[in-house]
This record gives C-alpha cells, sequence and structure tokens, in this order.
C-alpha cells in the first residue's frame, strides 16, 4: 500500500478516494474505522472514511489513531491525513489534536498541512486562506453553526490547536521546486517548529508539493495536495485503478 489515508468525513474521502484514481492509483475505501481482523484488498492506497470532523477532540483522535493502527497492519507505506478545504474547525481541534496524535504515533518529524484546491477556488497565500478572492474569514463560513471560521490565517489557527510551533512555506518556495520546499522545511525543523502551512495559488505548487512530501510518513491536506502526492508516487502504482467501496465490518 503506497498511502494510507485517513479523512475526517465521507464525502471528503469519497473526493479524495476518486482523484487519487483519476491520478492513476487503484483505491479502496473504508467507511468507519476498519475491524481489527478485516483485511484490505490489494490496492495502492486506502482510505478509511471516518466522521470525526465535528465530534469531541478526544473521541476524533481515537478513532483516528485505531484507523492508523488498522493501515499500519494492512502495509501503509506513508499516512495521509484529509480534511475539507476550507480547513473548518474550532479553536480546539480537530485538525491539530488529530494530526499531533499522528505524529507522536508515527514518530514523524516537520508535518505539512494545506487545505489548498486552486481547482475548486482555494488557495493559500501567506498561509490565508482564500475561497475565490476572498479571505475564508470574509465568506459564509464565518457564522458556520458548528465550525465558524473567523479567522482565515492558517499558521496562528493551526498553532491555537497544536503544542507544537506553525511555521509557513511560501509560494515563491514552491515555485523554486521540490528540493527548495525541502530545504525550507529542513529549516523550520531545525528551528523547533513541527507543522508547516504550505501556500499553493496554483496547481502546479501541488504538484511540486507531492514530489517535495511524496516520501514524508505523515502530510495533512485537503484532496488537493492528495493530488499532488499521487501524481509523485503513480510510476510505484500497481496495475488498473479505480475506487471500491466497502463497510468497516467485513
Amino acid at each position: 500500500m503506497l498511502l494510507g489515508c485517513i479523512a475526517d468525513d465521507l464525502t471528503g474521502a469519497t473526493d479524495l478516494g476518486v482523484n487519487l484514481a483519476r491520478e492513476g492509483l487503484s483505491v479502496i475505501q473504508i467507511n468507519g474505522v476498519p475491524a481489527a481482523d478485516l483485511a484490505a484488498p490489494a490496492a495502492d492506497a486506502v482510505v478509511v472514511a471516518l466522521k470525526s470532523r465535528t465530534i469531541a477532540a478526544a473521541d476524533a483522535v481515537a478513532q483516528s489513531l485505531a484507523a492508523l493502527a488498522w493501515l499500519r497492519q494492512q502495509g501503509a507505506q506513508r499516512i495521509y491525513f484529509k480534511y475539507c478545504s476550507t480547513f473548518d474547525s474550532t479553536p480546539r481541534g480537530n485538525i491539530g489534536p488529530v494530526t499531533e496524535a499522528l505524529r507522536e504515533a508515527l514518530r514523524a518529524g516537520i508535518v505539512p498541512a494545506t487545505p489548498a484546491y486552486p481547482r475548486n477556488q482555494r488557495t493559500v497565500y501567506r498561509g490565508h486562506l482564500f475561497v475565490g478572492d476572498l479571505l475564508l474569514s470574509d465568506t459564509g463560513m464565518r457564522t458556520h453553526p458548528l465550525t465558524p471560521m473567523t479567522d482565515a490565517n492558517l499558521v496562528r489557527l493551526l498553532a491555537a490547536q497544536t503544542r507544537g510551533a506553525v511555521g509557513l512555506v511560501a509560494a515563491e518556495t514552491l515555485d523554486a521546486g521540490p528540493d527548495a520546499v525541502r530545504a525550507r522545511l529542513a529549516a523550520l525543523a531545525a528551528e523547533g517548529k513541527r507543522h508547516a502551512i504550505v501556500d499553493a495559488i496554483r496547481g502546479e505548487h501541488l504538484t511540486t508539493a507531492g514530489v517535495a512530501f511524496a516520501d514524508l510518513p505523515l502530510t495533512t491536506g485537503g484532496a488537493g495536495l492528495g493530488v499532488g502526492i499521487a501524481r509523485a508516487l503513480r510510476g510505484q502504482a500497481g496495475p488498473g485503478s479505480g475506487v471500491w467501496a466497502r463497510p468497516a465490518v467485513p
């Protein structure tokens, strides 16, 4: 399994799975935390669809760690935590707490994060999330009943949810190519940063990021960065592509 994915809701999982398949990977989607004795059919990527987006942070962490344990048991080489391209959350989570729990379980270094998906008018610039030409905090998400987004600064938002410091990989670094992105991550890690918000204002930025992050143990983002990683991995994919979904219980 080239890529094990944990999605915080069903629609996001399906979005990710379809996009991975379009990039040439074979994909299995499991709905719910998989039963311990469930064996995943052979596939390049497996997406576990949870319903952890708006539940209590402790429950979201527990479900995500259970999904992680199962994916690792199935041989997942890399883990991708998928959330919405609006990064919608609350001041306490759940994106930050789940990311930190996965990071600690995997003993990963600095973890890149971006909800950007320029194809769907979601872009990140200087760490700020835009929907079209509006800051996220100036859209209807500001008054969302469950996850109101009153701050479009993702560096600040993620820092409020995590114990680890958060840095930024700016757009001009993406323009300079994968090696520059890797160097920036290394520099942020040397500064003590545990998380890095990644700018992306064009689809090419996500392709570059995918190459730079393809061999990291943990990356987080929306479907857009998932596409970038799939493009970097498709040379290793097995024959055939497509998406198959099944419940978590065998």
